[in-house]
């Protein structure tokens, strides 16, 4: 167990909420690994009728721990940690649901892709700076951010790695219903509560119609890991993110 993730449960509503504040919700392997087997283990838990993440007040997630992005391109076995939890989103059966208060970045915005209903704050921001890294999209995003917001928006999102505020997220799909700060939180565990009241089997097919068959959304994320640790392992990026540590580390003192 890592102390950076709370599981909790609300009835038959499981809770993931992100706890490394001091670091931004930063995602370790270790958070990865507690993130997949929740995912996992509520699959076949007829108590569980739905998760939700959530983050902490004013930081949603700043996406993956810079450190194991380095560390990654050293044969660390990040990916592996990775893969397995966007696997697990794709092929979770039970409704995902997320409560987005401040900075979404990277992963903490391509999860939501996965999510069937999210909500945000008014001060909320979404940004997937994957290329100002000298990488590549992750989570399949690369082939349901087109379809989802067509290619021009999905192009400034992965490649101009553009900010989103919550209310363009929300005109391009991302996100269902934009809140005050406060309200995020509770308004996710209410639909989250709603879902969980509905007949199950109903539910569970009804998602699978919307969402089809996850072997697609799988290569695809198999596809796009394999060519982010390519990129990862690039000179390029490798002096990128040497870069980003550097100036971090000046600003932090």
């Amino acid at each position: 167990m890592t102390e950076h993730l709370q599981i909790g449960r609300e009835g038959p509503i499981q809770t993931l909420r992100f706890n490394r504040p001091e670091k931004k919700n930063a995602l370790t392997n270790a958070m990865y690994r507690e993130l997949t087997k929740a995912l996992q283990d509520a699959g076949p838990d007829d108590t569980i009728r739905a998760s939700v993440f959530l983050g902490q007040p004013g930081i949603f997630t700043a996406g993956n721990d810079l450190s194991d992005f380095i560390a990654a391109s050293q044969d660390s076995g990040w990916e592996g940690h990775a893969l397995n939890f966007l696997f697990a989103l794709a092929e979770s059966p039970k409704p995902l649901i997320a409560a987005v208060d401040g900075v979404a970045i990277g992963i903490g915005v391509t999860l939501l892709m996965h999510c069937d209903l999210a909500f945000a704050s008014g001060r909320s921001t979404f940004q997937t700076p994957f290329v100002n890294l000298a990488a590549v999209p992750e989570a399949a995003s690369s082939l349901i951010a087109p379809r989802l917001m067509g290619h021009a928006r999905a192009f400034e999102l992965l490649v101009m790695g553009e900010i989103f505020s919550a209310e363009r997220a929300r005109e391009a799909g991302l996100i269902n219903h934009v809140h005050a700060p406060e309200e995020v939180g509770p308004a996710a565990m209410a639909a989250a509560a709603s879902l969980a009241s509905k007949p199950q089997e109903a539910v569970r097919l009804s998602r699978r119609l919307l969402k089809g068959d996850p072997a697609e959304i799988k290569a695809r994320m198999k596809e796009e890991v394999q060519l982010f640790v390519q990129c990862l392992r690039s000179p390029e990026a490798v002096a990128v993110l040497q870069a980003f540590l550097q100036k971090s580390s000046r600003v932090a003192e």
